[in-house]
């Protein structure tokens, strides 16, 4: 449960809105930024453009839909992405989401999260979109826990465990 409380440092009722690189850090063909929290779309509408756009209102997107654009500041094109929009509560946190994917250089991602920053966001701690989810009702605990186990997972059997965990089957058996 150690990332539940490190995440739990940062004020639980903290309604900041949060970003992270959600794949491995490094050099990779995609890299995947998330953000969320209640400023989510208001942000991303600041430096996200669909082409030949020149304003884009996220908050106007269908729920779990995918769009094709590009990151921008002042009028520069820092890359072409996918933006997935996640509405709340039927998100993963419970929150509105964004996940920005975007090529996988470490300066295109520094860049993109620079920009959420300077926009409102904040840099996630160590397990927050999960502890938001835990708190939004998404998971219990062992479940909130299980993800933790399911990232680290270097097994078949370890896997399979961590699966039914995250699923609730330690939770159903003990109801």
């Amino acid at each position: 449960f150690s990332f539940i409380f490190e995440a739990m440092k940062t004020n639980p009722l903290n309604q900041d809105t949060i970003t992270a690189l959600s794949t491995a850090p490094g050099i990779g063909a995609i890299a995947v930024i998330r953000l969320s929290g209640k400023d989510a779309f208001k942000i991303c509408s600041k430096i996200f453009r669909k082409k030949d756009s020149k304003a884009t209102d996220v908050s106007k997107f269908v729920s779990h839909t995918a769009h094709f654009g590009e990151i921008v500041h002042k009028n520069i094109a820092i890359d072409e992405v996918v933006l997935t929009v996640f509405k709340g509560p039927n998100s993963y946190t419970g929150e509105n989401i964004a996940e920005i994917s975007c090529h996988g250089s470490k300066y295109i991602q520094e860049q993109i999260l620079h920009l959420l920053v300077k926009e409102g966001a904040r840099l996630a701690t160590a397990g927050e979109f999960t502890f938001r989810a835990f708190m939004n009702g998404k998971f219990d605990l062992s479940q909130a826990e299980a993800v933790a186990d399911l990232i680290s997972a270097h097994s078949a059997t370890s896997h399979h465990v961590a699966m039914m965990q995250m699923r609730g089957g330690f939770s159903s058996k003990i109801k």
